[in-house]
């Protein structure tokens, strides 16, 4: 059996989950969340823990079990307390603005990069060249950070570039001159 899958949620006092035929609803005080869930599963709401279990025994049931019961979990500690991610940009000229619904990045290209900022996300720009993501999809949050940083990662022999806050960068040596 799935290790992931056969752990129980815990569902803290200030989270409410609904369940319906095979929808979850997490509500909390940041939000709320749903996600559709196969019929290959039961979820069940046992006191303050949430359950998962499945109907069959078929490889991709039991690759489902794991991912469902993770997914519903970061839905739950979304609600409850947002996922953030901090962006630091490292580079002569490289910066970070926010416009009203855009971020826009410069990062060393002749034209500055844009990016649409979702409803449900708020963008934080702490220093020009520092921002934190948050909101309480852990996905939505994880993937425009991903986005970002993709428009310059960090190379390993300046150390310039678009890294996560606390990301070691390992140098090379460059060449050796004559």
């Amino acid at each position: 059996m799935s290790r992931i899958g056969k752990k129980a949620i815990e569902v803290p006092k200030d989270v409410l989950i609904t369940l319906n035929q095979d929808k979850v609803i997490v509500k909390g005080k940041h939000g709320t969340l749903e996600r559709m869930f196969g019929k290959n599963l039961n979820v069940k709401l046992e006191e303050n823990k949430l359950v998962l279990t499945r109907n069959d025994e078929t490889k991709k049931t039991r690759e489902y079990h794991g991912l469902m019961r993770a997914l519903i979990q970061n839905m739950v500690t979304g609600v409850a307390e947002k996922f953030s991610k901090t962006l630091i940009a490292e580079g002569v000229g490289y910066k970070f603005q926010v416009d009203k619904t855009n971020l826009v990045v410069n990062v060393g290209y002749t034209h500055p990069i844009e990016f649409p900022i979702s409803k449900e996300l708020l963008v934080k720009l702490e220093t020009p060249t520092k921002i934190t993501i948050s909101g309480i999809d852990k996905e939505q949050v994880g993937f425009l950070a991903a986005q970002i940083r993709d428009t310059r990662p960090p190379e390993p022999y300046k150390g310039k570039g678009i890294l996560y806050d606390g990301e070691k960068i390992r140098r090379k040596a460059g060449k050796t001159g004559k």
